[in-house]
């Protein structure tokens, strides 16, 4: 992969200064609560003793999106990171503090804060935050990694999104180990198209539910960070040991939602990370007496990469997230070896 380079001089970002081979941290002042309590956005600074790309990862956009904070704080405290890198690490693991603190997803005003971008100085809260986060920390990065995962009452699989149109992103997407890609469009307002106007290569690693550590999804994507920088020459190979996949990801063009077809209390049939046929039973709906069934039956041949955990349901929920790939086979194959080899790292 072609990568951009940072020469041998201290690197400016928010304040700090970082020569090589040092490590800075600071609190970004983003704005004032209503008992003029400061909010501040934590940043670390990595700096290898050689050149390299500047690698940006960054968790809670969606402020009840923990595993996002936990990724990137395991891989901060790696024992060898500082040692063995090339190039420069920049660490947001908490983007949007109000909603963390709050253990809500959106910002004090109830906008999402990823459909506030390229954000604006003067502009709402999440504006400006957006602005702070585009303008001085990702600009001055080459790659980013951005740690979602689903909304809450909701769990994603270990997967990577990204715009696969784009060369850089596909490439990227490839390189973070994991066998589930999903092509999925720039949306308005999102950092990813903020980015792409900036031709900074980003994907965005989702898996879990909000509000919940899931331990297999923190290991999948520090095992894919680290792949990554690997892949973008950050880490020698054997660095820091990683699970590599036996094939190629396989790539899903195109995701549906499975909804709702009734109201009652649903109990799923197939699990999370499922291969599914088309026609195959994946859940029943009925009422509080076990009467008036629905059955909820796929449309299609996938791998299920997301499920509603709420099992109390109204017609029209979206209960079923389903991946469509041309081989699904070989995707439940590359699934059920990460699911068997991924748990010896203890990262």
């Amino acid at each position: 992969m072609d990568v951009m380079v940072m020469k041998k001089s201290n690197f400016e970002i928010c304040g700090l200064s970082v020569p090589p081979g040092t490590r800075r941290r600071c609190e970004i002042e983003v704005a004032q609560l209503f008992d003029q309590t400061q909010m501040t956005m934590p940043l670390e600074v990595v700096r290898g003793k050689e050149d390299g790309p500047t690698l940006l990862l960054t968790g809670a956009m969606h402020g009840d999106e923990i595993n996002g904070c936990e990724i990137v704080k395991r891989i901060l405290t790696h024992r060898n990171l500082l040692s063995k890198l090339k190039g420069t690490l920049v660490a947001v693991p908490i983007i949007n503090v109000f909603g963390f603190n709050r253990n809500v997803r959106y910002l004090p005003d109830r906008r999402d804060l990823n459909k506030c971008f390229p954000g604006d100085k003067n502009g709402s809260l999440g504006a400006q935050l957006a602005h702070t986060l585009l303008q001085e920390i990702a600009l001055k990065c080459t790659h980013v990694i951005d740690f979602h995962t689903g909304a809450i009452h909701r769990s994603n699989y270990p997967q990577v999104r990204a715009c696969l149109d784009n060369e850089h992103h596909r490439k990227l997407a490839q390189a973070f180990n994991v066998p589930l890609i999903l092509n999925s469009s720039l949306r308005e307002g999102s950092m990813r198209k903020a980015l792409n106007k900036y031709n900074i290569p980003n994907i965005v690693f989702e898996g879990g539910e909000a509000l919940r550590y899931d331990e297999p999804v923190i290991k999948t994507g520090i095992n894919g960070t680290f792949s990554l920088m690997i892949n973008l020459g950050m880490l020698e190979a054997g660095a820091i040991k990683v699970h590599k996949l036996k094939e190629k990801p396989f790539i899903a063009q195109s995701s549906l939602w499975l909804r709702a077809p009734s109201s009652g209390s649903l109990r799923l049939t197939r699990r999370l990370g499922a291969h599914i046929k088309e026609g195959d039973l994946v859940g029943v709906i009925s009422n509080p007496f076990g009467r008036n069934k629905s059955y909820i039956r796929a449309q299609h041949d996938g791998v299920i990469i997301g499920i509603s955990n709420l099992p109390l349901v109204i017609s029209g929920d979206a209960l079923i997230h389903i991946a469509t790939f041309k081989n699904p086979k070989e995707v439940r194959r590359e699934i059920e070896l990460l699911d068997d080899e991924i748990d010896i790292y203890n990262f």
